[in-house]
C-alpha cells in the first residue's frame, strides 16, 4: 500500500497541470508533506498525513494575533503556527486589509 500511495501521488505531481491544483495553506505542499511521511514512516503516518493536510489545508481558515504570535486556525479549528504557512496566505491577507 505504501507504494501505491507513493506512486498516486507522484502521478499527480508530475501530470496534474498546476493551475488545477489547490493553493496550500502550507509551506510544504500537501502532496510533498504526504509524500516525505509516506516513504520515511509507512503508509498508516502517511495515510494520517493526507487526511490531517485534506481536513486542514482547505478555505474557512481565519488569521489571528494570540500572544504576539500570527496564527491561522482551520475549519476545523486547528491552530498552526506562521513558521508553517505559506507565506502567500499572510501577504495576501495584509494585502487586503491596506487596500
Amino acid at each position: 500500500m505504501k507504494y501505491l500511495l507513493l506512486l498516486v501521488i507522484k502521478f499527480y505531481q508530475t501530470f496534474a497541470p498546476k493551475k488545477y491544483r489547490g493553493k496550500c495553506l502550507f509551506k510544504e505542499s500537501c502532496s510533498t508533506f504526504v509524500y516525505r511521511i509516506t516513504k520515511n514512516e509507512g503508509f498508516k503516518s502517511g495515510f494520517k498525513a493526507l487526511m490531517y493536510r485534506y481536513h486542514n489545508c482547505r478555505p474557512g481558515y481565519h488569521l489571528s494575533v494570540e500572544n504576539g504570535m500570527e496564527l491561522l486556525r482551520t475549519i476545523e479549528n486547528e491552530v498552526i503556527e506562521k513558521s508553517l504557512i505559506n507565506d502567500r496566505i499572510f501577504f495576501e491577507q495584509s494585502k487586503f486589509f491596506h487596500e
